[in-house]
């Protein structure tokens, strides 16, 4: 099994970062799929052209700009749109479509058999979080799995 550098999310700092192993003098890795998880959902896909941008007064749909050649594979989610809204119940589903979206090309791609999506809020109102529960189901049978806090 390949490995990829790893990135470590951080729940409290809402944000990845690479973590360099002196004792190997390289990179840390995993061969989990959580890096290709975290790049999945947290880089920023372009906006749809119905989609409700956060701020009105930017126009910017973000986006790679390699996805302007490619529809059939397209990076990242769109969760960023839910960047200024209140954690409702719609916000919930609208965020499980948004995730399932952006982890579909492993089961197109055939590294995944099936993955699960559950989202829930967690907190008192106003300081509450979105939380993103993602299980991956390999063809082997195992499952791994990841929370994320956004």
């Amino acid at each position: 099994m390949s490995k990829d550098i790893k990135i470590n999310w951080s729940d409290s700092l809402l944000e990845g970062d690479f973590t360099f192993d002196e004792s190997i003098q390289d990179f840390e890795s995993d061969e989990g799929l959580e890096t290709a998880v975290i790049i999945s959902l947290f880089s920023d896909r372009r906006a749809a052209d119905d989609d409700i941008l956060p701020d009105e007064n930017n126009p910017n749909k973000r986006g790679w700009w390699g996805d302007l050649v490619s529809e059939r594979d397209q990076i990242g989610s769109r969760l960023w749109l839910l960047d200024r809204s209140k954690t409702t119940s719609d916000i919930l589903v609208k965020a499980k479509q948004y995730a399932e979206e952006a982890l579909q090309w492993m089961i197109d791609d055939g590294v995944a058999a099936k993955i699960v999506v559950e989202t829930e809020r967690q907190g008192d109102p106003g300081k509450d979080q979105l939380i993103i529960g993602v299980k991956i189901h390999r063809w082997d049978g195992t499952i791994k799995e990841n929370d994320f806090t956004i």
